[in-house]
């Protein structure tokens, strides 16, 4: 099975993330969003990435160039039909991702591959909507995409076994490593990460530490590059809880039930990096703790 053209559905962070690394690895990338603004920053902001990597000796310039040249961007949905891959990266929301492989489907050629950038939500149940549930599966790629090594791939009940060695090869052509995941609630990293975030929200939510101290604890006591306060925020607490929503849901324990303070947050508006506000307040020039 030959890829070489890939579709990528939604330009944010994912998404452009997604066709940043695809381009430089040589793919000629379709992106689409319904929105003319999130398109033309998305290629702001690979651009500015891919420069960052130029300056620090990481890739050429000639390689930029030429990467950047591999991209095309449409608001037509139904333009990915000539895509070898489609890998859809829009809000992690079910009835959205549904309804945009329902408008895809009619324009796709037979051969096509559809993929979910979902990161937690069930592959086999998306498939069996589609018409080609043995040509679908998991392509959960961790933010930021240029720099995280990790794409968990996840195999729908159905998922043939050349789906799933096509989609390695495209892994291996990126320079990132494969992590095979069962297709339960959330896969591998999530079912691990969301919880403990979760549980920092909790610790947060009954006093027994503030912001600061959370997250200087994990990160001077665990060793982790960031607090997981300061890391709901850059994933988006949305994200956050609707990952817990599902795996809350999905596996019926009281254990990943969503902290209050949690679903408070996003009733909100305050999402976290992408909207200035979260457990940090980002419109300064420092970050300050909001609790």
């Amino acid at each position: 099975m030959h890829i070489q053209k890939i579709g990528i559905v939604g330009a944010g962070q994912m998404g452009n993330g997604i066709a940043h690394v695809m381009s430089l690895a040589g793919y000629d990338v379709m992106l689409n969003d319904i929105s003319e603004d999130a398109l033309s920053k998305a290629m702001e902001v690979m651009h500015g990435n891919m420069s960052r990597q130029v300056g620090r000796g990481k890739i050429a310039e000639a390689d930029m160039e030429a990467a950047i040249a591999r991209i095309t961007t449409t608001k037509k949905l139904t333009e990915l039909g000539c895509c070898d891959l489609i890998i859809e990266a829009a809000t992690e929301r079910e009835n959205i991702k549904q309804a945009i492989f329902d408008e895809l489907l009619p324009h796709l050629k037979p051969e096509t591959i559809l993929t979910s950038n979902t990161s937690s939500i069930s592959i086999t149940r998306l498939a069996s909507r589609t018409d080609r549930p043995e040509k679908f599966m998991g392509f959960h790629f961790m933010n930021p995409v240029p720099v995280m090594q990790l794409v968990e791939l996840i195999r729908g009940i159905a998922t043939d076994e050349e789906t799933f060695a096509a989609c390695k090869e495209v892994v291996d052509r990126l320079n990132k490593t494969a992590a095979s995941a069962e297709d339960f609630p959330a896969f591998i990293v999530n079912r691990i990460l969301m919880p403990m975030i979760n549980e920092a929200v909790y610790t947060l939510y009954e006093g027994v530490g503030n912001v600061q101290s959370i997250d200087s604890s994990l990160r001077l006591g665990a060793n982790h590059p960031m607090g997981p306060l300061e890391l709901a925020d850059f994933i988006g607490l949305d994200t956050c809880l609707a990952i817990m929503n599902v795996l809350h849901d999905g596996l019926a324990d009281t254990k990943y039930r969503p902290c209050p303070l949690l679903t408070k947050y996003v009733e909100a508006g305050w999402l976290g990096r992408k909207t200035k506000r979260g457990f940090y307040d980002y419109r300064g020039e420092v970050p300050v703790p909001t609790r």
